[in-house]
């Protein structure tokens, strides 16, 4: 019998070893961190039998109509009806093969184990957490956070990292509880940070506006896990850390335009992946554009006094 093929999505074109067709959208370019996303819409196919490296999920969040697909995962043969709201799961390094009869679209995302350790280091032994296979069920809060995570790279190319690792979490903890054979309790925290920690935080943000800042960077300056810092952080403040963050930026673009500095420039000064993005924001927030919000540079003259008669 045929070994699978390993199939390493780290390489560029890797997912043409898999479909016949190229991913509509990637987050290749993104710097994210522990998650990585593709959009497909793929014709009737079927797959080679293959293992990845990471944790694959299958997400069909808006089929216009079920899909009959035949699956084998880790040895384990279906045939099933996949419909809108649907997630299929195939844990890292597990052989997995199907054949599906309609085109339809899907969002593939790769969760690297390492971030599902990092989720359950609180409350299990990391080295002892073990996803499951499983076919095609519903689950609406993976296909929500699919979705978020794919409204954010066709918004900006380049992808929010603290967006992304936000969503990571998320969906770490999300399998954690539902789909793996130790079924943690998530701790709930109270109290917010420490004001010292709190400052610390907000400090290294205002800091380092200008650079593509993380979850997990941002809780290593707290000392402690992103998901104990992400509950903590909105206590204290009422806002999630990338809201916290892309406010922060859009105030500091405000301050930098109308100072009269270049658009360009302060896109670069405060994070915003190019013009068009630091735009959408500024007026999403301020109803005008950043040209608008920049001093009149009018140079024509103005009547100061009446015109000279004939």
């Amino acid at each position: 019998m045929t070994a699978p093929i390993f199939v390493d999505y780290t390489q560029e074109d890797a997912s043409a070893a898999v479909f016949p067709c190229p991913p509509i959208l990637t987050s290749r370019t993104a710097a994210w961190r522990g998650i990585g996303l593709e959009y497909h819409w793929q014709p009737a196919a079927e797959t080679p039998e293959l293992c990845t490296h990471v944790h694959g999920l299958g997400i069909f969040p808006q089929l216009p109509t079920p899909i009959w697909a035949d699956r084998k995962l880790d040895g384990q043969l279906r045939r099933e009806r996949v419909s809108s709201g649907m997630i299929v799961i195939a844990p890292a390094m597990r052989p997995q093969w199907s054949r599906w009869e309609a085109e339809g679209y899907f969002i593939g995302v790769g969760l690297e184990p390492i971030a599902l350790a990092h989720a359950a280091y609180e409350t299990v032994d990391p080295d002892r957490v073990e996803l499951l296979p499983h076919f095609a069920t519903p689950d609406p809060l993976v296909c929500q956070l699919a979705l978020a995570l794919k409204s954010e790279l066709e918004a900006n190319p380049t992808g929010s990292r603290l967006y992304a690792e936000a969503i990571t979490n998320l969906l770490a903890v999300h399998l954690l509880q539902h789909y793996c054979v130790r079924k943690p309790t998530i701790a709930a925290y109270s109290g917010g940070l420490s004001q010292a920690t709190l400052r610390q935080v907000i400090d290294y943000i205002q800091t380092h506006l200008d650079q593509n800042l993380g979850l997990a960077e941002l809780a290593t300056v707290a000392q402690m896990s992103a998901h104990y810092f992400s509950q903590l952080f909105k206590q204290s403040t009422g806002a999630t850390p990338h809201q916290f963050v892309l406010r922060c930026r859009v105030e500091r673009a405000k301050d930098l335009l109308l100072s009269g500095e270049s658009i360009v420039e302060v896109a670069r000064l405060t994070g915003f992946a190019d013009q068009s993005h630091l735009n959408r924001h500024i007026k999403r927030t301020f109803g005008v554009t950043p040209k608008q919000l920049q001093p009149r540079s009018d140079k024509s003259s103005t009547r100061s006094e009446e015109s000279p008669r004939r």
